[in-house]
């Protein structure tokens, strides 16, 4: 296979002989690399973005095409969406080969399956936008789900390790970050999974703050399902505000626990079913809510001028 993560790394031959601190710090020092790769990539990453934001503000959605731990780690980064930006089911979807099963036991020959991948992206319509997901660039579960995805008029994006990735055909944007060989000799689940988590954490973080989803840089649109982020739903209308606890729960219990239209409330000084009205009319971003109900914006609250 040509891939960079499959080659041998010389500076790791020996490291079944080393101390448990001197292979940590091999590993360490491989991950150090991880945060630089990604830089290389961020222009062709806020293209996708772009892509992505025009796709769910015309009723499109992202969908994820992976296989073993890139599957695994597109699962991952859809699941955490919800409670932490209320995005709404099926906004982001996650296609893991092999389904449910695979993501605890290895299901054979499914990463080989092209035709699952085609069949997999057959749910997309065109202007979704269909990331797929492979270290090696050559994964047929997901070049078949590239490959069907541009067929119906999707955005295809790739984010390998390899940048000579077979799959790169099918692709409108090539993520291609360059961690080259593995520690261990072809295991992903080191540098190259690493770079595919920043860039999915990067990408989908990125789309939901251009969505309105935050409000400076605090997740206002969080989904309070424990005490902890009750809590943190509390102290997030407190810092955006200057509330005191007492303001803060009693704007939130007006607004039935929903903290953007508490916010709004406080902020712009109008009651939360105005608030709510105000949010819904402008695309559920607070910012944009503020500016038309002419309320004040401080500079320790604002966010900064979008680009």
């Amino acid at each position: 296979m040509d891939a960079p993560t499959e080659e041998r790394h010389p500076g790791t031959t020996s490291i079944d002989t080393h101390t448990s601190l001197d292979i940590l710090r091999a590993l360490n020092a491989e991950d150090a690399k991880v945060a630089v790769a990604v830089s290389e990539v961020l222009p062709d990453l806020a293209h996708l973005v772009d892509r992505a934001v025009e796709s769910l503000s015309a009723g499109g959605a992202v969908h994820y095409f992976g296989a073993g731990t890139s599957g695994r780690l597109a699962v991952l980064d859809a699941a955490e969406l919800l409670p932490t930006f209320n995005a709404p089911e099926g906004l982001f979807v996650a296609h893991h080969a092999g389904g449910p099963q695979a993501l605890v036991h290895a299901v054979e020959n499914v990463e080989d399956d092209a035709e699952l991948g085609r069949s997999e992206a057959n749910a997309l319509r065109a202007g979704d936008i269909a990331v797929g997901l492979t270290a090696s660039g050559r994964t047929p579960f997901v070049a078949g789900a590239l490959e069907r995805a541009r067929e119906l008029g999707a955005v295809t994006a790739l984010v390998t390790a390899n940048p000579r990735a077979e799959a790169a055909v099918h692709a409108d944007i090539l993520l291609a970050v360059r961690t080259g060989p593995e520690a261990l000799t072809g295991s992903t689940r080191l540098k190259a999974g690493t770079a595919q988590k920043l860039v999915l954490n990067s990408f989908s973080t990125a789309v939901m703050i251009r969505l309105g989803r935050t409000w400076s840089n605090l997740m206002v649109d969080v989904v309070a399902t424990n005490a902890k982020l009750r809590g943190r739903v509390v102290r997030i209308l407190q810092e955006a505000t200057g509330a005191d606890a007492v303001q803060a729960r009693d704007a939130l219990d007006a607004a039935d626990g929903e903290l953007k239209p508490a916010l709004l409330s406080v902020l712009g000084g109008v009651d939360a079913s105005t608030a709510r009205a105000a949010i819904a009319a402008n695309g559920g971003s607070v910012a944009r809510a503020l500016s038309a109900i002419g309320g004040p914006v401080t500079a320790a609250t604002a966010p900064a001028p979008e680009r």
